[in-house]
């Protein structure tokens, strides 16, 4: 138990420092908004640094840290990516800018970057106590079960900001709905793929029956997707700048895929 609580601090240390240097260049770039680029980097810096902490690597612990940092990785270049080509500050964080005032560059490092950081270091519980439980090292149909959803939900994820960043660089789209591909299944597919890949995260590591309770990381991640800084606060936005928005709506899942609804 002292070598799991050392771990653990030690990776809140790293996950702190590293924050406190983004949150530096924040204040330089005067753009908050590339703390969504290191969020994904931050979830491959404790799995990575768990992974190394933890002697043994145990197939199991091996596989979890492969996935998470493939996971953080792909999510950290998309939206590398995304920042370069708009070239501004996302307009969330321009709005606590505006609303802030002049001590918004101070009062980011604890409303933007240090919340962030709690947050991942909580998402993350399976991963890290996943790397460290002492569990044989064969996998089991759960490990495969949690395999095929991290894959399945990255692929959703990746395949989404894909079809979404196509259908923007298209001029003929501007101020149109994406209802296109997967975002006819689904207002959410990336989101819808980023909660999967927890929860098969989970399924991993819960191949321990001892870390039932790391479900708190999904269950985190799925909640703040949906109620709180993705879903619900992407559409208030949509809904007021995008026509016919409130008829997409209407037709399609807010999260779950679901054949679109049809009108008789």
């Amino acid at each position: 138990m002292s070598g799991e609580i050392a771990t653990l601090m030690l990776n809140a240390g790293f996950v702190l420092a590293a924050m406190l240097v983004v949150w530096v260049l924040s204040v330089i770039l005067r753009d908050a908004g590339i703390v969504d680029i290191f969020w994904g980097l931050g979830f491959v810096i404790i799995a990575l640094a768990t992974w190394s902490l933890n002697p043994g690597y145990s197939t199991r612990a091996a596989l979890i840290a492969g996935l998470t940092a493939l996971w953080g990785l792909r999510l950290a270049g998309h939206l590398y990516l995304r920042w370069r080509r708009e070239a501004s500050e996302d307009r969330r964080y321009a709005a606590m800018r505006a609303k802030r005032g002049p001590s918004f560059w101070w009062k980011s490092l604890y409303i933007v970057f240090g919340l962030q950081a709690a947050i991942m270091f909580a998402v993350s519980l399976p991963v890290q106590f996943g790397i460290m439980a002492e569990t044989p090292g064969r996998l089991t149909l759960a490990d495969v079960l949690g395999t095929v959803l991290v894959l399945t939900g990255l692929a959703f994820e990746a395949i989404g900001d894909a079809q979404l960043t196509a259908f923007k660089a298209d001029p003929a789209n501007r101020g149109k709905v994406m209802d296109r591909g997967l975002w006819a299944w689904t207002r959410h597919p990336n989101y819808f793929g980023d909660a999967v890949v927890w929860w098969g995260l989970f399924i991993i590591a819960a191949s321990s029956p001892a870390l039932w309770w790391t479900a708190i990381g999904p269950a985190l991640m799925t909640w703040f997707l949906v109620n709180v800084s993705g879903k619900a606060l992407l559409e208030r936005g949509l809904r007021k700048s995008r026509p016919g928005y409130d008829d997409y709506v209407w037709r399609t899942s807010g999260f779950i895929p679901l054949p679109p609804r049809r009108r008789d």
